[in-house]
């Protein structure tokens, strides 16, 4: 293993920001930066030991910030959606920014995605980021200090495992944002195959807020218990795929044990051989078919990217749970430490 950092830029504050790039013993590698705690770059083979970029992303940093997809980045403190934002903690209500119709997304405009972590190295194959939260940010409670910490190894295995304490009750999600194309880019992902392993997705209403209970896939165009392309059923007549114009919705593990790994989802690109396995501790994953990419800034080597040209699996907890007490609660309080993990796992077949 090979770890290199180097000034890649500067935040509007003119904190530098840093890429990192941890190289395993055979050529792959990744990047990553400290605007957003972001995934940059995963460089891996296919099933003829090409190597090739299978994440989106841009050639500068300046880019990433606040960037309509939040490609690759830390979503917070929330990520995805709070009703209205609003939610109440111990009887007092919070008010936060609204940036995504009549919702709160991503922790606002504002939020983790947009800042310049701090970070350091942690040996030849790990990369440590740091964010403190202050009480009051975009509107939630308690002064909160989150790690998010990546390892890349010679397995091809993408680790990542979050922390956070707060002095004061408050609530958190946290999810990695990256969109995936194992093709690198030669495709779009209508094609790639989806396995998940979740029997129940959570339907929403027209602004992709939840409506309460999970409800079976099967039957539905929801259904990826099998392996399937995801653009077989993506232009159904069905509320969820109308609203998003396309997959932006919250599937329920099957698996789920608080803090234990359980495999998520699995992504095979059949033109290239290469495959995703995605491992979480959390009780959910969105899945986004990237419908509107169109517009975001210019990726790598000058692409322009499109709708659907790429797909993000983010395990998180569900949406807008501060306001659905019968979800897997996102509640911290001082004394606890919230704790989950993302294992990304490229390989081919």
């Amino acid at each position: 293993m090979k770890a290199e950092c180097k000034v890649w830029g500067k935040g509007p504050d003119g904190k530098e920001i840093l890429k990192y790039k941890l190289t395993a013993s055979d050529g792959a590698y990744v990047e990553l930066s400290s605007l957003g705690a972001a995934i940059v770059s995963v460089v891996v083979p296919d099933r003829d030991g090409v190597l090739a970029d299978v994440v989106l992303g841009y050639p500068k940093a300046e880019s990433y910030l606040a960037d309509g997809p939040c490609a690759g980045k830390v979503p917070g403190r929330y990520a995805n959606r709070i009703a209205k934002g609003k939610f109440t903690l111990d009887g007092k209500t919070y008010d936060l920014p609204i940036n995504n119709g009549p919702n709160h997304l991503h922790g606002g405009p504002e939020g983790f995605q947009n800042k310049v972590w701090e970070s350091r190295l942690d040996g030849d194959s790990a990369v440590e980021f740091l964010y403190f939260s202050a009480d009051g940010e975009a509107g939630y409670p308690g002064n909160i200090k989150v790690t998010a910490r990546y390892e890349w190894g010679d397995d091809h295995a993408l680790k990542l495992t979050f922390a956070a304490v707060s002095d004061a009750a408050t609530v958190v999600n946290l999810t990695n944002h990256a969109y995936f194309n194992l093709s690198g880019f030669k495709e779009n992902v209508l094609g790639h195959e989806l396995c998940l392993a979740a029997s129940e997705y959570l339907p929403t209403d027209e602004t992709l807020i939840p409506l309460g209970d999970s409800e079976p896939v099967a039957g539905t165009p929801m259904d990826f218990v099998n392996p399937k392309p995801l653009g077989r059923d993506i232009e159904a007549d069905f509320p969820a795929l109308n609203y998003g114009k396309g997959y932006d919705n919250c599937f329920v593990l099957d698996d789920y044990i608080p803090g234990q790994l359980s495999v998520a989802a699995e992504l095979v690109c059949p033109a290239t051989g290469r495959a995703l396995k995605v491992f979480t501790t959390q009780p959910g994953v969105q899945i986004y078919t990237g419908n509107w990419l169109e517009g975001c800034p210019e990726g790598k080597d000058g692409v322009t990217y499109h709708d659907y040209d790429a797909v993000a699996i983010e395990c998180q907890h569900f949406p807008d749970s501060p306001n659905h007490p019968d979800y897997p609660s996102t509640e911290l309080r001082p004394g606890e430490t919230f704790t989950e993990a993302i294992v990304f796992e490229l390989s081919t077949k």
